[in-house]
């Protein structure tokens, strides 16, 4: 393996720590080497806090070889003043010599303009490197930037004959959940809903489970929760209305439009016209960078059509129920297979 490539990989190791804490920001990785040895490392903290750059700077001890050192980055550095000053300038700073960027920033605020920078004040800068491992380790922060929407993850649970749900007549009379997968998968998706930054389900999803749509059963963050309600039928004492996360209501009652009320957020949206078209258009308002869609069928199979999904996470469960609400129906690349106990999961990419 070449010298570059195996720092790079380094960076997008220690990167997936941001996971679920650095988003809105990207989850950047960067590495500072000398004389062949790593002598400082850092990824990017929550969310208005150090980028990696400056975490990696700060973790050198002496300081004084920064000006021999190479400084590996999985996304370009930023130029611009946000929560915190442009990495670029601290760069600069410290005179570090040589650059190597994974990929470049699409953000217009950067978009080549740190590079730039770094050129402009006699820094060497090699880009490229594993620039499609780091566009995969980047996937959410791109996407946001390149397409206008966020990264859209599917996740369902369908029993060995293809159901989502059972019928209604199967149900108990209280609304609660119907749990087709096992313990350790369910503890699986709470670990996913830390690491997206919004959830979104439909109005028959609410009514027949009333879930919470928290990450109660893993640490971390709960994502922002959008629920899917034309008529705003969704009673007041059912889980996703108690402001114990914020939550935005798609609705098509006129009076709310962009109206707010504690931690309720309420979207207007023409729902005769294309439902996952409008919703995408609207998340990135929320600097929402991705978010995970847990259902019903109807909802998935809405951006299924509409081509408007990124990966789509698929239990089975080991059980039948002959009949009931039949799974979505699509077509992906499958990216990975796994048995979860006595589940299996499989992970697909929209190809």
């Amino acid at each position: 393996m070449k010298i570059h490539q195996k720092y790079m990989l380094r960076c997008i190791e220690i990167a997936q720590n941001g996971l679920g804490i650095a988003a809105p920001n990207p989850m950047v990785g960067a590495v500072i080497v000398y004389n062949d040895e790593i002598i400082g490392e850092g990824f990017t903290s929550a969310y208005g806090k150090s980028h990696a750059e400056v975490n990696a700077i700060q973790s050198v001890r002496d300081k004084t070889l920064l000006k021999k050192a190479t400084l590996y980055v999985t996304l370009e550095p930023c130029c611009h003043y946000g929560k915190t000053p442009p990495c670029a300038d601290l760069i600069i700073d410290h005179q570090i010599p040589h650059v190597v960027v994974g990929v470049l920033d699409p953000n217009e605020k950067v978009a080549g303009k740190g590079i730039e920078k770094l050129k402009k004040f006699g820094c060497d800068v090699t880009c490229g490197i594993l620039e499609k491992e780091c566009r995969e380790h980047h996937k959410r922060f791109l996407t946001f930037y390149e397409k206008k929407r966020p990264y859209i993850i599917l996740k369902w649970a369908e029993t060995l004959d293809g159901f989502i749900a059972p019928e209604k007549g199967k149900r108990g009379s209280n609304p609660e959940p119907y749990w087709i997968t096992n313990a350790r998968s369910r503890q699986m998706v709470h670990q996913w809903r830390t690491e997206e930054l919004g959830i979104l389900v439909g109005t028959n999803t609410v009514l027949e489970d009333n879930p919470k749509l928290d990450a109660r059963h893993w640490k971390g963050k709960n994502p922002f929760r959008i629920i899917l309600d034309k008529d705003l039928k969704i009673p007041e004492d059912y889980h996703v209305l108690d402001e114990s996360i914020p939550t935005m209501l798609l609705t098509e009652v006129e009076e709310v439009k962009k109206d707010t009320k504690g931690e309720i957020h309420y979207q207007y949206l023409d729902f005769s016209m294309d439902l996952a078209k409008q919703i995408c258009e609207i998340l990135p308002g929320y600097n929402l960078t991705s978010i995970l869609i847990e259902g019903g069928s109807k909802t998935l199979q809405t951006f299924i059509d509409a081509g408007l999904w990124d990966e789509a996470r698929v239990f089975t469960g080991n059980t039948s129920l002959t009949k009931g609400i039949k799974a979505p129906e699509f077509s992906g690349k499958l990216i990975n297979s796994q048995n979860i106990e006595s589940d299996h999961l499989k992970i697909y990419r929209n190809d």
